[in-house]
């Protein structure tokens, strides 16, 4: 049993593999939480906290005359508001009367096999049967609220997920002003924040800062989980490094705007936050309807950042992914829109694939710019019919001269978009997002759909499973190219505008689901503007996520640095860009283009027919390499073994799980005259064991001169892992613009 009940101390106990979770209903009924952090077994743990008479903390009615007891004091699993506690809050609620206020206090408790499910909204699912789901009610008298705490426990996994039902059991509209899905309140110690920051084209960007008395708040409030932040952060004590220390994560399955908050109280705790965020939200509880917060995946790691990065991977290819793609291989694809952007034909795509057979590339998509009238980003959106002055032979012909070239065929489409100049908006000009008697804000001269609306998310539904199932699609690029703005709905009352939002990503979600569900076959891929939608909540039906719009190696580098703390490699979507490169103009071997894009599910967005030969040669090597370590970088434990802007490279390490073999990459981004040496320690290998390496890259490395290195000795290829581990292996002298190097460890006894 992963949840114990202990009737005597009334505590709950959630256990996974390496983690105790642990709270108790104390005699007034307040629902505190004790622990979280490394397995500890039936222990009551209440005994780290001793209650006193804290001067200006007040003391709930019940408990007088005893001071001791203040709900501003104690830590609790899901705090009410109004009522003696002025930390931050999970949760606030307006009443018939306008006041606001909720005093929450245990009912009961359940424990249920397998995990729970929420309405409208994607989370976690039990892959093998052994998930136990905790639902704990409390109650608040006066508002009639009843809120269900719902813990899912994969113990195998060492993950607790959470998430919070509210139930409006009053004859009065309640008005919830904030719904936060999880509250967690960490006694004692010093703590950091790492959240994941950017912008277009530079996401997920790794920064720590200290907690300190202020609140400290990582959130979007566009509509999207953002290029600006992600809805994952990691609490991790002061000392905490990738190899020891404790740290929290918590990832919110969400793809809409979120918070995250911490803030140190006056006693030193710490509470953290997460959920919806309550900026232009209020949702009207109607009496009797209940409310479904989204999931917060959490776990807690003992052994630093790398022991919580791969619980979080394991568990989102496992738990969070789902679908023919979830564990086959992927597609080696390549995409039209670096090599033509707007301006091709069918010919173009045609060529396109011609030139790609031959390399082993196995996938054309064509990106956008097939239909309407979209010859810019300026007109076409909402339009899902080909353009026939581009596409001459029509979609299905295309796809099938396409695939009589041996590739399979994929296609680019942005459903929850309109522009103004399109037959859709012309017809309905009521279906975009904006508020009564203001212009509406253009971004790329689009506009967004009110996919809040059933009848909207239904016509795009009808428009998009025409083109699925008229064609030999096999891959879609799911785009979504803006943030929302103007959110306004003409199919809800004033009083309903704060449901607009949360509204929107549930008809989201359930266009997703339809089209995975009916379209079992077809990979899809998610994007918006790249990466501001590389969330949890999306990878329920998409396996893999544009990563970023920049396809500059040197500058990915950063960010598939930052991505990697919390996602798979497998839900990267990368790819092997043009040199000079479009958006940076840096110049880049293709080798190392290729090396990074491979810490992903790797594909190509070039023009082949502009390549040399031996650039051409160059890719077919990629494609054998790639394939050949495929299941290794996809499902090995990830290792980063340099820290983004400390040294003058990067390196990564795909171990497999039973370190019978290990791929190493590094990429020089500061080449220096009379550099120092690199030496990396290696992880994840058996100390006993014997490993020969294989050098992948040396016939792409500049050959030092012989001045500098005149030894004839043959190199040595056989390591003890034990000295790999520790003493480390130490890379040859790379020379050039930005090289690179691939070596393959295997164990051979």
């Amino acid at each position: 049993m992963s949840i114990l009940y202990n009737e005597e101390r009334k505590t709950i106990t959630l256990y996974t593999k390496n983690t105790s979770y642990q709270m108790r209903i104390t005699p007034h009924g307040f629902l505190q939480h004790l622990y979280y952090g490394k397995k500890i077994e039936s222990e009551d743990m209440s005994y780290l906290f001793h209650d006193y008479d804290r001067p200006c903390s007040g003391n709930p009615e019940e408990t007088y005359p005893d001071r001791t007891i203040s709900l501003d004091t104690m830590t609790q699993e899901y705090p009410g508001y109004g009522v003696g506690d002025y930390r931050i809050n999970a949760l606030a609620a307006c009443n018939i009367d306008g006041s606001y206020g909720a005093d929450f206090r245990y009912i009961s408790h359940e424990i249920i096999p397998g995990k729970y499910d929420l309405n409208g909204l994607p989370s976690s699912y039990d892959s093998d049967g052994s998930a136990e789901t905790l639902k704990v009610a409390v109650y608040d008298k006066v508002t009639k609220l009843t809120l269900e705490l719902l813990y899912g426990v994969f113990e195998n996994a060492d993950v607790i997920t959470r998430t919070v039902r509210i139930k409006n059991g009053s004859d009065n509209i309640i008005v919830l002003d904030r719904a936060f899905s999880m509250s967690l309140d960490i006694p004692y110690g010093k703590w950091d924040m790492m959240h994941f920051h950017g912008k277009h084209a530079l996401e997920r960007q790794p920064e720590r800062e200290n907690l300190t008395h202020l609140v400290k708040t990582v959130e979007s409030r566009r509509g999207t989980s953002s290029h600006q932040e992600n809805p994952f952060i990691i609490i991790a004590d002061r000392k905490t490094n990738e190899e020891s220390g404790g740290c929290y994560g918590m990832m919110l399955v969400y793809s809409g705007s979120f918070e995250a908050s911490a803030e140190v109280d006056q006693f030193e705790n710490t509470r953290v936050v997460m959920g919806i965020n309550d900026d232009q939200f209020a949702w009207m509880l109607e009496p009797g309807d209940s409310f479904d917060a989204p999931e917060v995946i959490m776990t807690y790691s003992g052994e630093g950042l790398s022991r919580l990065s791969h619980v979080y991977h394991h568990f989102i290819r496992h738990n969070i992914c789902r679908g023919k793609y979830q564990f086959a291989r992927r597609p080696i694809l390549i995409n039209s829109w670096e090599a033509a952007y707007f301006d091709f034909t069918d010919e173009t795509i045609v060529k396109l694939a011609e030139e790609a057979a031959p390399l082993g590339i196995e996938m054309v998509v064509m990106d956008d710019g097939w239909f309407g009238q979209r010859n810019s980003d300026n007109a076409g959106l909402g339009d899902w019919y080909v353009n026939e002055d581009k596409i001459k032979c029509g979609l299905k012909r295309l796809v099938e001269q396409v695939n009589e070239r041996g590739l399979k065929f994929g296609i680019w489409m942005e459903p929850e978009m309109i522009n103004e100049d399109s037959d859709l908006y012309r017809e309905h000009p009521d279906w975009a997002l904006a508020m009564p008697g203001r212009q509406a804000t253009r971004t790329r001269n689009q506009l967004v759909l009110d996919m809040s609306r059933k009848e909207i998310v239904d016509y795009v539904y009808g428009c998009m499973e025409k083109i699925l199932s008229e064609n030999n699609i096999e891959y879609l690029k799911w785009d979504m190219n803006r943030s929302l703005s103007d959110v306004y709905s003409i199919a809800l009352p004033p009083s309903h505008q704060g449901e607009v939002m949360h509204r929107f990503i549930l008809g989201i979600y359930d266009l997703m689901d339809r089209i995975t569900t009916n379209f079992p076959d077809v990979l899809v891929e998610g994007c918006s503007g790249g990466g501001a939608r590389f969330d949890a909540g999306i990878l329920c039906y998409s396996p893999q996520i544009w990563c970023s719009d920049d396809t500059d190696p040197i500058q990915r580098l950063r960010i598939q640095y930052g991505t990697s703390f919390g996602y798979p490699v497998s839900t990267v979507g990368a790819h092997v860009s043009a040199s000079p490169n479009h958006q940076t103009g840096r110049s880049t071997p293709i080798h190392t283009r290729a090396v990074t894009a491979m810490a992903g599910t790797f594909g190509y967005e070039l023009d082949p027919g502009k390549l040399s030969d031996e650039e051409k040669e160059s890719i077919k090597d990629q494609v054998r390499i790639f394939k050949k370590y495929y299941d290794l970088i996809q499902r090995g434990l990830y290792y980063r073994l340099s820290e983004i802007g400390e040294e003058p490279y990067t390196a990564w390490e795909s171990v497999s799980e039973d370190g019978s073999e290990a791929l190493l990459s590094l990429v020089v981004s500061d080449t220096q005259p009379n550099q120092a040496l690199i030496n990396l320690k290696l992880k994840g290998l058996d100390p006993q064991g014997l490993y020969e390496v294989t050098d992948e890259s040396e016939k792409y490395r500049l050959k030092v001169p012989a001045f500098l290195a005149p030894s004839t000795e043959e190199e040595r290829k056989i390591f003890s892992g034990d000295a790999l581990m520790n003493a480390g292996y130490t890379l040859p002298w790379m020379l050039g613009d930005y090289p690179a190097i691939q070596l393959y460890f295997k164990k051979i006894r």
